[in-house]
């Protein structure tokens, strides 16, 4: 991302409570961003977006996508430039416990939102994130392309696939790139792998049971030790999004489509490995055992092709997998001894953004 491109810009970021939402919110506060969040409260306690202050810098409105009629009144007012959506029930367990939310947040919280920018003026890019589990997942050893089988096995991967096909409607019938010069807007999803970092307690998560488990000394359970995932540091994701949506303000048409965001080839490793990792660089004993209760279905294998992201937008992935562990052990043994969490937070943007 262009660190100059972002000062003063207008930025309406929803789910900007969440574990990605508020690492993204203090990102762009320290580039002057004039920022609004719309979110529910934070779905956690104790959460990133407490413990950092995130709201300090930025207008925080505390709101659900589901009710359509505040969040036109919210971005009708504030006007923004750039809109990013990541307001989502983000876990594949809560969507089997309770669907129909999960749908109404994840497919219509997406149509409202695009609705809004439809009757508005002023908005020049939308990035809508998505999932890696947006894919008709297949078991393939390669990695999926933007252009595969959207699908979903699960109520939460196949809302993802539904919030593709919304975008995809919107964009082809009330955005048509053919009258880009009329309506001005550039609309593109966003398709990211496990995001992974410090301050992240979402429930039923791997990285977050692991810490969870280190801070209360106690065993963790792990439900599937050989599944692999596109494993990937929060700022490398954000880092994407911030990219794409740069490129939609600057170029419009030529970026308005699907872009995967995922970790280098190598670094796609399976559960069993990221906790040996960790246990290691954590340094105290704590033991791991199979969970053997009841499972609800979840993919044993799934990688991102990002070939596209790295020709088109000159994006690449700046940390390695166990760097990735290593800032998230960092973060962690910081936030347990009682450190300024959102200097500790800052000041790992600061470093990401000199990586170059």
């Amino acid at each position: 991302m262009d660190r100059t491109f972002w000062h003063g810009k207008r930025v309406l970021l929803t789910g900007h409570t969440g574990f990605k939402g508020s690492w993204l919110s203090l990102w762009l506060q320290s580039v002057g961003v004039e920022l609004l969040g719309y979110a529910l409260q934070p779905p956690t306690n104790p959460n990133l977006f407490e413990a950092a202050r995130v709201a300090e810098g930025m207008t925080s409105v505390i709101g659900n996508v589901v009710d359509f009629e505040h969040l036109q009144k919210v971005i009708s007012d504030f006007k923004p430039e750039i809109v990013i959506h990541m307001a989502a029930q983000t876990v594949v367990h809560t969507s089997y416990v309770d669907p129909v939310a999960n749908y109404a947040t994840n497919v219509m919280g997406t149509v409202h939102l695009l609705e809004v920018v439809r009757h508005i003026s002023g908005v020049k890019a939308v990035v809508n994130v998505t999932s890696d589990k947006c894919y008709e997942n297949r078991e393939w050893v390669w990695g999926y392309r933007e252009n595969d089988a959207l699908g979903g096995y699960d109520p939460y991967s196949s809302s993802k696939a539904c919030s593709e096909l919304v975008a995809a409607a919107y964009r082809n019938s009330f955005f048509n790139l053919s009258n880009y010069s009329e309506h001005g807007t550039a609309i593109a999803t966003a398709r990211a792998g496990n995001v992974i970092g410090g301050g992240d307690w979402t429930a039923n998560g791997l990285i977050a049971d692991i810490v969870r488990s280190f801070l209360e000394q106690k065993s963790i359970l792990i439900r599937n030790p050989y599944a692999t995932r596109p494993w990937q540091y929060v700022l490398d994701a954000l880092n994407g999004y911030l990219t794409l949506a740069e490129c939609l303000y600057n170029k419009g048409p030529a970026f308005a489509e699907a872009w995967n965001f995922g970790p280098n080839e190598s670094d796609v490793k399976p559960v069993d490995w990221i906790l040996e990792k960790m246990l290691a660089m954590w340094g105290e004993e704590v033991f791991w055992e199979k969970d053997h209760t009841y499972q609800f279905h979840e993919n044993n294998a799934l990688t991102l092709n990002c070939s596209k992201a790295h020709l088109k937008l000159g994006w690449e992935p700046k940390m390695s997998l166990e760097e990735s562990l290593r800032q998230i052990i960092t973060w962690t043994k910081g936030y347990q001894t009682g450190v300024d969490v959102k200097k500790l937070t800052i000041d790992s943007i600061h470093q990401f953004m000199d990586l170059g």
